[in-house]
């Protein structure tokens, strides 16, 4: 019988890693199968099959388990958690309508500044809270102008890695390699030592992420996304004026009320009298009923707002100031055999029988001019309900509507939404100025967004992507097996040896590369560690300076950019931006050889080699 020795189990992990990360870009498999399967071949490696004496206890099961426990993963699925809260309040709204407004007139040079301020917080703090405070600015814009998501969080994490590689506390593999440095009495880095060719190398690198790059990023939306947000056909929906409404004294121009931004006013009923366009002389008074023509976002807007767009009674209005906890909307059809046929919404008993209420009404063939609560349903009719979660998905079981499934979406709970820029800014500053880790500030913010009202568990628990998860804690897995088995070892020291007795601008460039592979394989920090006494070695041996290797590893060991599981950033857009693995390849690889090259040229210049 074959005992595996330590050097067979070093080549087994190498293939595992070459197998995973080709089934993780063709994704045949889905990522987390992938995960899983990679995961199980790992154990059978190191304690399933027969071992040698000298390979035995090299890697436990303990280690290869140790990613799923790790506090980067912690730290991200704990920030999604917080992400998701603030989506869920609608905590960032003004901030992303600010930019929205500005990217209606200037859409590039918008997003642009967001870009550059992400890059320019960077260097100073984390990347990591950089991104979190980002990101949902960014999905909201991106959402308001019909953008999709694929196109701009992507350059958003690759930017703000860029500008953390401009200083010395820009990223924590920048101190540790400045550490390491600093031991070995060759070196003490200050602040802003390499600052200047870290500008003029990641320059190169800024203009492909914010010009290029979203313009070879593939969309990409959830099918989620594609029957939840509004496709551009109109329900019929009403507004009641209650005595405070804000469009209660508003009289027409040109026809239109200004307040009513998005839809179209078909009709407004004053007690008997039906006032049609063009509305002249028309001022809107308490107890008149606005009948309007209006996307699915537009009324989700209206509800936010604080207009009332259903009264079934003077007590029952849903109102976005005081809205039911965890309200939610989704499109229902009425199927040929249905009893509703031929009766209006209230005749129907729709909220007496569902506890769901309609808000609008959607006809495919005409548009009714008239009341919604006059409308007698047809077959084909689509109604957009609202009501508790627990209540819309009981739909599913009801024989007189068929529920459109994953057409459910929450109205965000804006009363939460002070509570929860509390904690998301406190999050970030505790994180940010090191009075906590970032995993103990992250974990810590989850908690409180949870037990503050700002989400329920349950969209707690939506917000964690599975995907996230087992490709993290299977990556891990692969990173401990390559380092204890010395396989990272082994690839440096062949690639040092194959550069010996080469000039300087070729060792320089050859020890970039092979260190920015590999941090997209191990972790950032583990490559930093691992590289760092080897460039020092490879300076003193050699007689060049040491600071041109020291930077080269600092610059190398950041271009986390191939792979999403490079760096924390890089996982927090994953999901939020419905990106695969391959998205990461196609559009990082050429980032990180963007930055090789600029590094290669820049480097001999600027150090005089």
């Amino acid at each position: 019988m074959i005992h595996l020795t330590a050097e067979m189990q070093m080549w087994l992990t190498f293939a595992v890693i070459a197998i995973t990360i080709i089934s993780y870009s063709l994704e045949y498999l889905a990522i987390e199968i992938t995960a899983l399967g990679s995961l199980l071949v790992l154990m059978l490696i190191f304690v399933g099959l027969p071992i040698a004496d000298e390979a035995a206890g090299l890697v436990t099961i303990d280690q290869l388990l140790s990613g799923f426990a790790n506090p980067a993963l912690l730290t991200v699925l704990a920030l999604l958690i917080i992400g998701q809260a603030l989506f869920q309040t609608d905590a960032l709204d003004a901030p992303a309508q600010f930019v929205t407004r500005l990217a209606k007139r200037h859409r590039y040079m918008a997003f642009i500044a967001v870009y550059l301020a992400a890059a320019f917080i960077s260097a100073f703090i984390n990347n990591t809270p950089v991104v979190v405070m980002f990101l949902p600015i960014m999905t909201v814009v991106a959402s308001n102008l019909r953008f999709s998501t694929s196109k701009v969080l992507m350059p958003l994490s690759f930017i703000s890695i860029l500008g953390g590689m401009t200083t010395i506390i820009g990223s924590s593999t920048n101190l540790l390699v400045a550490e390491a440095a600093r031991k070995n009495g060759v070196l003490d880095l200050k602040f802003f030592d390499f600052t200047e060719i870290g500008l003029m190398v990641t320059s190169f690198g800024a203009i492909y992420a914010m010009f290029i790059m979203p313009r070879i990023l593939k969309n990409r939306e959830s099918m989620t996304d594609e029957l939840s947000q509004t496709t551009g056909k109109q329900f019929i929906a009403q507004i009641p004026l209650t005595h405070g409404d804000a469009l209660v004294g508003q009289k027409a121009i040109a026809g239109m009320f200004p307040s009513l931004k998005n839809m179209t006013v078909r009709l407004v009923q004053r007690g008997e009298t039906p006032h049609l366009p063009p509305f002249d002389n028309v001022t809107l008074q308490a107890g008149d009923t606005v009948v309007v023509a209006a996307t699915r976002q537009a009324i989700t807007l209206a509800l936010k707002g604080g207009h009332n767009v259903i009264r079934d009674d003077a007590e029952e209005e849903v109102s976005a100031h005081q809205p039911k906890s965890d309200f939610t909307l989704a499109e229902v059809i009425v199927p040929p055999a249905s009893r509703m046929t031929g009766q209006t919404i209230e005749q129907s008993g729709l909220r007496s029988k569902t506890n769901c209420m309609a808000l609008g009404v959607q006809r495919r063939s005409r548009m009714p001019r008239m009341a919604m609560s006059d409308i007698r349903l047809e077959a084909g009719d689509v109604l957009l309900v609202g009501g508790a979660r627990d209540d819309v998905e009981s739909l599913r079981t009801n024989k007189d509507l068929l529920l459109i499934e994953l057409s459910t979406t929450d109205v965000p709970q804006r009363r939460y939404a002070p509570r929860a820029l509390v904690i998301f800014l406190t999050t970030a500053l505790v994180a940010a100025t090191g009075v906590l880790p970032i995993a103990t500030a992250a974990l810590g913010g989850a908690f409180l967004m949870i037990v503050g009202k700002c989400l329920n568990l349950r969209q707690a628990i939506r917000a964690l992507d599975s995907r996230i998860y087992m490709l993290v804690g299977a990556s891990l897995a692969s990173a401990v097996a390559l380092q204890k088995t010395g396989g990272a070892d082994f690839v440096a020291g062949a690639v040092v040896d194959a550069m010996e007795g080469q000039p300087a601008p070729v060792l320089l460039s050859g020890l970039f590369l092979l260190v920015a592979i590999l941090t997209n394989i191990l972790s950032n920090n583990a490559t930093a560690v691992l590289f760092a006494p080897i460039a020092i070695s490879i300076a003193n041996q050699t007689g060049f300076p040491v600071e041109p290797f020291v930077v080269c590893i600092i610059l190398a060991a950041n271009c986390s950019f191939a792979t999403p599981i490079g760096y924390q950033t890089n996982l927090l857009v994953m999901g939020p931006g419905h990106y695969k693995f391959a998205d990461f390849l196609y559009a990082g690889i050429p980032l990180m050889l963007i930055i090789w090259l600029s590094f290669s040229l820049i480097a001999p210049w600027y150090y005089g080699l």
